[in-house]
């Protein structure tokens, strides 16, 4: 007979033990809940900074003024725009039939003073040009994308041969595939 009672209170300790473990589980989900609501709100900060919302409370705090548009207008206003002149290369085609590109482009320049400067290095912006339009294919230069790396290539390349003049942008005038 006692060894019954003993086997009875070993499965009663068990029961004692069962309770610690499902405040455990109670803690665990505790816990989750709030990693996940510090989670949701560190995101949405992040997510509100990264979009600008967050721009004039950081002004705010920081003591300084937003000025919205204000360097878009002054930088067109003062906007300069040289002319490059017509170009013609012939196309990469792989030997095949040849193929040809004739293309007319401006610069645009942020001070009018920088004219001088771009006449000066112009036969260098030009070799730049001719160097790298040679090399492109047809496929190149195919659909608003190709469109798009040509502007940037020439850009840099501009911006690379005129380096201490700023060329803000490469104007298409004209542009022609045969």
């Amino acid at each position: 007979m006692a060894d019954e009672d003993e086997d009875l209170d070993d499965e009663g300790g068990a029961d004692e033990e069962d309770g610690p473990p499902s405040e455990k589980g109670g803690k665990n989900k505790l816990l989750i809940v709030v990693a996940l609501v510090i989670f949701l709100v560190v995101g949405g900060v992040a997510g509100a900074y990264f979009t600008g919302l967050l721009d004039p409370i950081i002004a705010m705090i920081v003591g300084e003024e937003i000025v919205e548009g204000d360097d878009e207008i002054t930088s067109s206003e003062n906007a300069v725009f040289y002319d490059v002149g017509e170009l013609l290369v012939n196309l990469n085609t792989g030997g095949r039939k040849s193929s040809f590109l004739k293309i007319r482009m401006s610069l645009e320049l942020e001070d009018p003073n920088d004219i001088q400067r771009i006449e000066s290095i112009m036969p260098r912006i030009i070799d730049n040009f001719q160097t790298y339009l040679r090399e492109l294919r047809i496929e190149d230069l195919k659909g608003s994308a190709g469109m798009y790396r040509l502007r940037e290539e020439l850009l840099a390349r501009a911006s690379a041969a005129a380096a201490p003049v700023k060329v803000s942008d490469v104007l298409f005038k004209e542009m022609l595939v045969q």
